[in-house]
């Protein structure tokens, strides 16, 4: 069953990934209506989100946010299945990386562990391997057909970049260290995790929510250098990255400090663009399940 529906709609996203960049979103444009003005996915959840995290926005303000979302949000899935026929040359034209140095720089000595947030285009940040030296991972969630994730694998392999779980992370990276290999690590870390598992609860967006914190927990043990990935929407179909580098030693930071530090820099990004952040997901689900112990020293 899983190889028959990878053969129905591989040919479908084949011919999507081929378009012109007119037609391409011109497309998106059509997607976009049937997602939101038709079944209008999710959209209970994005307001709530909005007016929670947004309280002295006006509603206007609101519903463009909303509809600037949903829009920026069929482009972006979109582009990800552009990913299948991108050369590294058509890449670096619509993903360009500012200050790529900071990197080169820190790679000459450790490790670097890459974190970032649902904002703008995470699926091309993969493609920043392109521009450095050291071997480059992502951390990724493993999709249930084999055949779409052992074609994901195959597809990212071309911009210079293993795809790797997150229970795999912490083993590569201890076999690279023992080999003495430089890994580049990207991981998106504004996850939402279960509330009884949570082992850090903290403000986001000025509301006290579970925060994974698996990326400092990595770094600290690991002794990597960590850099927060932002990422700005140009223009249709056109981002840029910049390097905002973290800490150059994981070990020798303070408890927390890597994951607040994570967090600011998430929402300073939301707050200069909100229409970009993934507005879908139910992150603040938990925001009034906070264990009294934690309560007690937060």
């Amino acid at each position: 069953m899983q190889l028959l529906v990878f053969l129905l709609v591989y040919p479908f996203l084949w011919l999507i990934s081929i378009l012109p960049h007119r037609l391409f979103y011109t497309f998106s444009d059509f997607v976009f209506f049937f997602v939101y003005h038709v079944f209008g996915y999710r959209r209970k959840v994005v307001q709530k989100n909005l007016h929670l995290v947004f309280p002295e926005k006006e509603e206007a303000e609101i519903k463009t946010i909303e509809k600037e979302f949903y829009k920026h949000m069929c482009d972006m899935f979109l582009e990800m299945v552009k990913t299948m026929n991108l050369s590294k040359e058509q890449v670096r034209k619509k993903y360009k990386v500012l200050n790529v140095e900071v990197i080169k720089k820190i790679e000459k000595e450790r490790s670097v562990l890459i974190v970032c947030s649902h904002y703008a285009n995470w699926e091309w940040n993969v493609s920043i391997n392109n521009y450095v030296n050291a071997k480059g991972y992502a951390v990724y969630q493993k999709i249930g057909n084999r055949y779409f994730d052992d074609f994901i694998k195959k597809v990212r392999a071309r911009w210079n970049t293993t795809l790797i779980t997150q229970q795999q992370t912490v083993k590569t990276v201890v076999r690279d260290k023992r080999d003495g290999t430089i890994g580049i690590f990207g991981m998106v870390s504004d996850q939402s995790p279960q509330a009884h598992r949570a082992q850090y609860w903290a403000d986001f967006m000025g509301i006290k929510v579970p925060i994974f914190n698996g990326a400092e927990t990595m770094a600290r043990k690991l002794d990597l250098a960590v850099v927060f990935l932002k990422v700005s929407k140009v223009k249709r179909g056109y981002y840029q990255a910049e390097f905002i580098p973290i800490t150059e030693s994981g070990r020798n930071t303070e408890e927390n400090y890597i994951t607040d530090t994570f967090l600011r820099l998430t929402e300073k990004q939301i707050r200069e663009n909100p229409a970009h952040y993934l507005w879908t997901h139910k992150r603040w689900k938990h925001r009034d399940k906070q264990p009294a112990h934690f309560a007690k020293t937060s």
